[in-house]
């Protein structure tokens, strides 16, 4: 009795191993201290040093820049069309071998006929902007039925696009002052082509709103290759009927292009930000009592 001072106290087996971290003894009151921790921070292996690493990426939010490859090819859809633009409107203003070269292969295509005729029509404001109108009403109605966050971001994107061709051609028709081919008459303001442009932006962005709601691939590469054929159509027409020479459709389809690439863009961009957005909200789930 006297010696108990003196000497270190001793600790009692059962209380030893239930204290213990990582005992998973039957009795033990603490066996869950065997178990992972069940929070992100504490589930993340620690790097060289003994700390934790980095933290999982956060759904929803994008963990790399785009690469080299979308960057190049989004530079290719807008630079190589505006470039070959301002070569085809130098050559047209200057009257240079490209224009005169387009003039003697309008001579050779020019057969007015009333099939072309009609095809040219398909491009003009009267029948490609209500077709044009109907998708965007369609999309609109459908996309806001669903309960879609910004379902009017597409339509309105597309209707701001139709509503800019006309103040970009306009001004170029005067600008340039090109006269038409000998089947016109006197008169100039033929160059670009506003039915070329009228048809490539309208079919092209009812195209681009239509392409997400198609489920099968063939249907999509048919919508992809009727729009394809309306626009060919329409060039053929204004050419074989002698209202443009074949430049001034070359010109529009470059604007066109330019255009639609501006709409892709934007409409990605907006795709984007809403699914972050829903990601952001949506509460992570969980994967065990706390």
């Amino acid at each position: 009795m006297g010696d108990t001072g003196s000497r270190p106290p001793q600790l009692r087996p059962g209380r030893a191993l239930a204290h213990t971290p990582g005992a998973s003894s039957s009795g033990s009151p603490h066996r869950s201290d065997s178990r992972p921790p069940q929070t992100p921070r504490g589930a993340r292996r620690s790097g060289p040093d003994g700390r934790p690493g980095t933290t999982p990426p956060v759904p929803g939010r994008p963990t790399s820049l785009p690469g080299p490859v979308g960057v190049l090819g989004l530079l290719g859809c807008l630079g190589l069309p505006a470039a070959l633009f301002a070569l085809i409107t130098w050559q047209v203003v200057a009257h240079g071998p490209l224009a005169r070269a387009d003039e003697r292969l309008s001579r050779s295509l020019v057969h007015p006929d009333r099939f072309s005729e009609l095809l040219a029509d398909l491009g003009g404001v009267p029948v490609a902007v209500p077709v044009l109108a109907v998708v965007l009403g369609y999309v609109a109605l459908s996309a806001r039925a669903a309960g879609r966050e910004g379902w009017w971001r597409a339509p309105a994107v597309a209707a701001v696009l139709m509503a800019v061709v006309p103040a970009v051609i306009v001004p170029l028709k005067e600008l340039v002052a090109r006269p038409g081919p000998p089947v016109m008459g006197p008169g100039t303001g033929f160059y670009p082509s506003g039915h070329t442009a009228t048809a490539v932006v309208a079919y092209g962005c009812a195209t681009l709103l239509l392409l997400p709601r198609l489920r099968t691939a063939r249907a999509r590469r048919g919508l992809l290759g009727l729009s394809l054929a309306v626009n060919l159509a329409v060039a053929f027409g204004l050419v074989r009927r002698g209202y443009h020479w074949p430049l001034d459709v070359v010109a529009s389809w470059c604007l066109g292009a330019v255009l639609l690439t501006v709409a892709v863009v934007i409409l990605d961009r907006g795709v984007s930000r809403s699914s972050r957005r829903s990601s952001a909200g949506t509460p992570s789930p969980r994967t065990g009592p706390s």
